[in-house]
């Protein structure tokens, strides 16, 4: 099973369980705020540090994932990226507002860039490979858009 779908699965988990454990009104403003925590955490921070253990220390079984050929100096790169999203990920359960934005930010221009370079790859290379075209490809498109979305509403929602 693609871990991906494990992090979604704690995200949403981890957010419901929250809003009902909370002593805090569930205002619109608030569960938007929880979601966008839990994403951020999760999603972003905890997923993030998972790529870059991927990458830096399985890097042939990820390169083979993605359709790439073994031993690219390139994927410590990718792993070093992915490390700092992740903290950034991770310290958004620390901080909000304008380090929220500029996590979301960042985290966006990798993912929709990553997302990019896969769609090139399928086609000049036909790289079908289950991490190049598959659930990772759609995830790289739906996460900053889920996450630019609820920002701007968490934003406009806010007091």
């Amino acid at each position: 099973m693609d871990t991906l779908y494990i992090w979604t699965a704690l995200t949403l988990l981890g957010a419901a369980l929250h809003l009902v454990f909370s002593k805090k009104p569930r205002t619109r403003n608030r569960v938007i705020e929880v979601f966008l925590l839990y994403l951020l955490v999760i999603q972003v921070g905890v997923a993030s540090i998972w790529g870059f253990m991927g990458h830096a220390f399985m890097a042939d079984y990820i390169a083979a994932y993605i359709g790439w050929p073994a031993g690219s100096p390139f994927q410590f790169e990718v792993a070093v990226a992915n490390l700092s999203y992740g903290i950034l990920g991770m310290l958004c359960a620390r901080y909000r507002g304008s380090f929220w934005a500029a996590t979301i930010i960042a985290f966006s221009v990798f993912y929709l860039g990553a997302a990019y370079g896969h769609i090139v790859d399928i086609v000049q290379n036909a790289n079908f490979a289950p991490g190049n075209a598959g659930a990772p490809l759609y995830l790289d498109v739906v996460l900053p858009v889920v996450l630019i979305s609820l920002f701007a509403v968490y934003r406009r929602t806010s007091g």
